[in-house]
């Protein structure tokens, strides 16, 4: 058999291997390797973070999608090593490390968290890339104003209270926006808490939120979120995170115990290792995806 590997399955990898899986000659075999078993329709996890949907709504598994197709393989493991010259993936699954043999092989793994792009972001920040993450923040949140309820200093209650979005793109606004919705929706089930000490903040480094969108479309974004109470701060940076609070620009500290950074990427480390030309992080390609110079490789997606 011969065989076109993808790597990621997110929504770029599992397109392309449904596009492939039915057009390809008997002894074609499409494999596609995850180190999750389904992929995520990521626009949706701010609607999980906010309880608006439930979790398996924003999923879908691809074993089921890849595996029941003629000639496609599903593979759930995370790749350790990449040998171009040899055409062969090295990966670590849960039966231990396994090689496979590629023809073509697709890149399409994405982007990676970068914690470290503000001091204390690590330590103190929450991130949101997953399902899990949604489920987690989701949680804390919950955990917040259980403790409200019982906390009888008004200082811990507020900063229990003050929830922070760090980013105005895509990602912060939906969850700013979904926080809002559902702190809303579910304070009067917490009798004990004054509605004053809860909200939403949104901090952007930029002079307007959405800034891939064009200008009236940020304005809109940031006029609605302050009709539904969120604080909308622009041009502002925060400098450092903690544990109960945030400093912008070096100077202004703001009380929270609850920070959601939807900033800061990383190339996969496995680019690195494999010595491909990149611009900004993101690999070259020409214009059918191809890799410039090296036969048979691909790259798609973030």
């Amino acid at each position: 058999m011969r065989s076109i590997v993808i790597v990621g399955g997110g929504f770029a990898g599992a397109t392309v291997a449904r596009r492939l899986l039915g057009r390809l000659p008997a002894d074609w075999e499409v494999v596609l390797i995850s180190e999750e078993s389904y992929t995520t329709f990521s626009p949706l996890l701010a609607e999980v973070v906010g309880a608006s949907v439930f979790p398996e709504h924003v999923v879908a598994p691809l074993r089921q999608v890849i595996s029941t197709q003629r000639g496609g393989r599903f593979v759930m493991a995370k790749v350790a090593d990449i040998d171009i010259a040899q055409r062969k993936i090295r990966c670590e699954t849960l039966a231990g490390e396994r090689e496979f043999s590629f023809d073509h092989l697709v890149l399409a793994f994405g982007n990676r968290a970068r914690p470290d792009l503000v001091p204390g972001m690590a330590a103190h920040a929450l991130v949101l890339k997953t399902v899990g993450d949604a489920l987690h923040i989701r949680n804390i949140v919950l955990q917040r104003l259980a403790a409200m309820e019982l906390t009888t200093d008004q200082d811990a209650s507020d900063r229990l209270g003050r929830f922070v979005v760090i980013g105005g793109g895509f990602s912060g606004v939906e969850v700013a926006g979904a926080l809002a919705d559902c702190l809303k929706g579910i304070r009067r089930y917490y009798r004990h808490i004054d509605a004053s000490s809860l909200s939403v903040a949104i901090i952007h480094d930029g002079p307007r939120l959405l800034p891939e969108l064009p200008d009236k479309l940020g304005l809109a974004a940031a006029a609605a979120l302050q009709e539904a109470g969120v604080t909308v701060l622009m041009s502002r940076s925060v400098t450092g995170i903690a544990s109960d609070c945030i400093t912008l620009d070096g100077r202004d500290k703001i009380s929270t115990s609850t920070v959601i950074a939807t900033v800061g990427t990383k190339p996969n480390s496995l680019i690195d290792r494999m010595g491909m030309v990149t611009e900004r992080g993101r690999i070259i390609v020409g214009p059918a995806f191809d890799v410039p110079d090296l036969q048979g490789i691909w790259a798609i997606g973030d």
